[in-house]
């Protein structure tokens, strides 16, 4: 049996890419969770701005429990990741060679992003769900990885699917984006080596730029999705702050409405910024440590050729 080695190196990066980047700004993430999963109800809210949250973990000595749920989420992004970025290199290997052409369209780069995306999505939606319900429970009572998975019907760990699937079209617009820039820049750099033509890397400045533009642009886009996500899988906690029985809106349609009844339209942008802030952020690290992590095994495995030949 072949392996894939480009595709398997595109996924190591990147999954090793996204550990790090989750585990850097988590705090950030456990924030912009709980922000977004409270539901307004007759003008009241807990939390009016996203500081509102760092502040009652500091107030309440619970800082560590910012980080409940780092374990569950860094599984879910190293898996969710390794398939992903394996899907989509392997994808767009198969299409070049049964097409013949030399370079993926726009139109087949997004389909191919997307079937990537919905493996991912259905290999992980458990694990996706539990982090979100960790981090939406009161902060110091968390529970763990086998006790929120076993709450309930088997199926509550998959709350959210739908939307999860609809969210492929995420990455897909991330990563035709950030591949479309990426390519017109390497285009215009000089390839300095006249014997043989490397996989010239994106600088780490210039990756990270991309990474972010690419990732404003796929969130603006389906925000109101990522909203309605985050409440339908916090809905079996115990968050009594609103008033509201959230564990009742189960179905997108149901949740697009309970948002509309009391916030208004602008409530399917509660926390927008914070959402930008902290993916477009995870993002760029993730894309900038992938570049150097590629870049690097490339060289040790030129090195490697050169001493056995």
């Amino acid at each position: 049996m072949n392996v894939d080695l480009e595709s398997l190196a595109e996924a190591t990066s990147g999954a090793i890419g996204s550990l790090l980047s989750t585990t850097i700004l988590y705090p950030l993430d456990t924030c912009k969770t709980k922000y977004q999963a409270e539901a307004r109800s007759h003008g009241l809210q807990k939390y009016k701005n996203l500081s509102d949250v760092l502040w009652e973990a500091v107030s309440t000595r619970q800082l560590l429990s910012l980080y409940q749920g780092l374990g569950t989420k860094n599984l879910q992004s190293f898996i969710s990741q390794f398939i992903y970025f394996y899907g989509y290199s392997y994808f767009k290997r198969l299409y070049l060679e049964k097409s013949g052409n030399k370079s993926i369209g726009t139109s087949a780069n997004l389909i191919i992003a997307a079937a990537a995306g919905a493996c991912t999505a259905i290999a992980t939606q458990p694990l996706d769900t539990a982090a979100s319900r960790m981090q939406t429970s009161a902060f110091g009572k968390s529970k763990g990885l086998l006790k929120t998975l076993t709450e309930g019907n088997w199926s509550n760990a998959f709350d959210g699917l739908s939307i999860s699937l609809l969210l492929t079209t995420n990455p897909a617009i991330q990563y035709t984006v950030f591949d479309q820039l990426k390519h017109r820049v390497l285009t215009n750099k000089p390839n300095k080596d006249d014997k043989r033509k490397s996989p010239v890397a994106l600088s780490a400045f210039m990756a990270f730029l991309i990474g972010a533009v690419s990732k404003s642009i796929a969130t603006v886009i389906t925000y109101p999705a990522i909203r309605c996500k985050v409440i339908i899988q916090a809905a079996d906690q115990d968050e009594s702050t609103s008033g509201t029985k959230v564990k009742s809106q189960k179905t997108l349609s149901s949740v697009l409405y309970g948002i509309w009844k009391s916030e208004g339209i602008l409530g399917f942008f509660k926390g927008l910024h914070a959402q930008i802030l902290k993916t477009v952020l995870s993002s760029a690290l993730l894309l900038m440590i992938k570049e150097k992590i590629s870049a690097t095994t490339w060289l040790l495995e030129e090195e490697a050729s050169i001493h056995c030949g």
